[in-house]
């Protein structure tokens, strides 16, 4: 297992190495780094501000090549160069918007991301893991079809229509929770709504999904073996069904950690909650490009290891598989 789990780590270099070249091209072929400087010096600066802030922050380097360089200089003097050095590093830096530390930035906006995304996906699963269990258990009947209608109904709403409906009708009407805002005093107060949303609005999806994998695995050998022994329907849905799905259970599992940490776009923005996924937006609507660059960084770091830890995953639960 330690020459593949070492064999996929260096599998994953080129990946992320691929990924930033990506960002960094797609990224100073939209924006110029005269309107990087203007959307953090403002409208009303002056050229030489904005000259200035170039060359304070690199951005007056050639991108690929330097031809006033010799020797190595030519590409090491680079904004890639310089680009891949500060991100492999860590060094982060300062954020082009309002000059402060990103790494403070990220360690701010994690806690308020884990806060609201460990719960959701914690009912999320079990929510939407249990349901699956019940109209498996009565596959082929009204439960079932009526469960499949809901969950495609649940499906086809767009996220957007959870976000404001829930505003709307628990926060408006019924003034059960604030609309938006973030208080680290009253944390659960502001995060209940977001919480809600963000589980309702996932569990059509993730019903489905699960609900395949169970009536799959309900018709079975094993399963009539359980029943002609005798087993109650519990003991057959958690201890041996359920087991032996938990592969395509943990492929979803795990690969969704990553999102624990980034945060959720929409329900951060929509609910004024200061995680990382607020973060993202802001950074991408004011061409903040160090701090969506950090952003990027540190999810495809997540998605390798979640990856790897999938993998791993799959040996723990299925003793035939085995990691070559």
């Amino acid at each position: 297992m330690t020459i593949y789990i070492i064999r996929r780590l260096l599998m994953g270099i080129p990946t992320v190495l691929g990924v930033l070249f990506i960002l960094f091209s797609l990224f100073f072929w939209i924006a110029k780094p005269e309107h990087i400087a203007v959307k953090a010096l403002g409208e009303k600066a002056r050229a030489e501000q904005i000259e200035q802030w170039i060359q304070d922050h690199g951005y007056n380097l050639p991108k690929f090549y330097n031809d006033s360089c010799s020797g190595w200089q030519r590409i090491t003097e680079t904004r890639l160069c310089q680009f891949y050095r500060s991100m492999l590093s860590f060094n982060f830096g300062r954020s082009d918007l309002d000059d402060i530390s990103i790494v403070e930035k990220i360690h701010d906006g994690m806690g308020p991301s884990l806060a609201l995304m460990v719960p959701v996906f914690i009912a999320s699963l079990v929510a939407a893991i249990s349901i699956s269990l019940f109209v498996a258990l009565f596959r082929g009947t009204y439960i079932d079809r009526f469960a499949l209608i809901l969950c495609v109904v649940g499906m086809s709403i767009v996220y957007f229509v959870y976000i404001i409906g829930g505003q709307y009708y628990l926060g408006k009407v019924l003034r059960w929770y604030p609309i938006s805002g973030w208080s680290s005093q009253h944390m659960i107060h502001f995060l209940t709504l977001p919480f809600i949303v963000g589980t309702i609005a996932g569990l059509g999806e993730s019903v489905r999904f699960y609900r395949t994998i169970m009536v799959n695995e309900i018709g079975s050998d094993y399963i009539r073996t359980a029943r002609a022994k005798g087993l109650g329907d519990a003991a057959i849905l958690f201890r041996h069904l359920l087991k032996n799905a938990m592969i395509p259970i943990l492929t979803r599992l795990v690969m969704a950690i990553p999102f624990l940490f980034t945060g959720s776009l929409l329900l951060e923005s929509f609910f004024g909650i200061p995680g990382l996924g607020r973060l993202t937006v802001e950074a991408i609507l004011n061409n903040d490009f160090r701090t969506i660059s950090a952003m990027v960084y540190i999810s495809s770091l997540l998605y390798i290891a979640a990856n790897l830890l999938t993998d791993i995953s799959y040996t723990l639960v299925d003793p035939r598989i085995r990691l070559q």
